[in-house]
């Protein structure tokens, strides 16, 4: 949905027998990048496609694509979101790719959010990007192909993916799913346009009431003295087993994110940039803030956010990390 272009480029590879030995989908995440990828694998897989480069989507090998169960299909990605790809799954892919596929015309190695590989772990496809088997199609997600390597980037076919429009997202979640006028029209602004996390945001409406409560926290510690803002940074950093880190600090991440759509709201609204603000129900707090904060302290917050997010990926202390934020917020009632 919204990447017209991009299926016609590769459903054009597909029926003139120029598929490339490596792909490269760039992109938000949410934006498509993996159900681009899995329905290409499909083209590349079916055995009765009901035209060049469409596959029929009912057949055996179809479905097990779309369920990343196929023999053909290898799938790597960290283990978890903002861990890290290892080496030897590199390597283990190396022998699998070396053999003959088990059913298809070919085997296809689909590399997901591969910026969280190591510099050793680009190292280690290096060799096989540049030596491709002779029946062996890779495709790799990331966020951006500045977040790799170049040598990575210069042996790989890039297509950049980027958000719909939201009224354009709001229209087809209201035409083609079936939603609510309404919500379509909320989702797709919640969304910043990427279907995927609109339809996750449909299918768990939870999603958006946990991002409500970011918002009323962040409401509440603006008003905050520094000594209610340190207890929230506590509890907010806390987990009592070390197997319990990586998903309190995949928490924080989003918590931050959707702090950062709301001050990115505030600048879009003081600068007159004519743009879809994300939080439509928290208009009037951003109304607020941005009447009662100067643009550079707006600017900053944005900006700060951002190297927040940055530095939790770098394994920065989160409880120092948000006592650093509360610090550096201005004092501001919204209520």
């Amino acid at each position: 949905m919204g990447h017209d272009w991009a299926v016609n480029l590769l459903r054009q590879h597909l029926s003139r027998g120029e598929v490339r030995h490596a792909y490269l989908l760039c992109g938000a995440p949410g934006v498509g990048r993996r159900t681009l990828a899995l329905r290409f694998a499909q083209a590349l897989f079916c055995p009765q496609p009901t035209a060049p480069g469409e596959p029929c989507g009912v057949c055996r090998a179809c479905q097990q694509t779309l369920n990343m169960q196929f023999p053909d299909l290898h799938l790597l990605s960290a283990e978890t979101v903002g861990g890290s790809l290892r080496v030897d799954t590199i390597r283990e892919l190396q022998r699998s790719l070396s053999l003959a596929p088990f059913q298809a015309p070919c085997r296809v190695a689909l590399l997901l959010r591969f910026e969280e590989a190591t510099e050793s772990t680009q190292n280690a496809l290096l060799k096989t990007l540049e030596e491709a088997p002779e029946r062996a199609i890779l495709i790799l997600t990331a966020v951006s192909p500045e977040s790799l390597l170049p040598t990575i980037t210069s042996r790989c076919e890039i297509l950049r993916l980027r958000p719909m429009g939201v009224e354009a997202l709001g229209a087809a979640l209201h035409q083609q799913r079936g939603l609510p006028a309404e919500e379509a029209r909320r989702l797709a602004h919640l969304s910043s346009g990427r279907v995927g996390v609109a339809l996750q945001m449909h299918a768990q409406p939870e999603l958006v009431e946990k991002r409500r409560a970011y918002l009323d926290d962040l409401r509440m510690l603006l008003g905050a003295p520094h000594r209610d803002r340190f207890t929230y940074a506590k509890k907010a950093a806390e987990y009592s087993r070390p197997d319990q880190r990586s998903g309190m600090v995949e928490e924080l991440r989003r918590r931050l994110e959707v702090w950062q759509s709301l001050w990115r709201d505030v600048m879009l609204l003081q600068s007159g940039v004519e743009l879809p603000l994300v939080n439509l129900d928290d208009r009037g707090a951003v109304e607020r803030l941005a009447q009662q904060c100067p643009a550079a302290e707006v600017a900053a917050r944005v900006r700060e956010l951002e190297e927040a997010q940055d530095a939790l990926d770098a394994n920065a202390n989160p409880r120092l990390l948000f006592e650093n934020l509360a610090l550096n917020w201005p004092r501001v009632v919204l209520d």
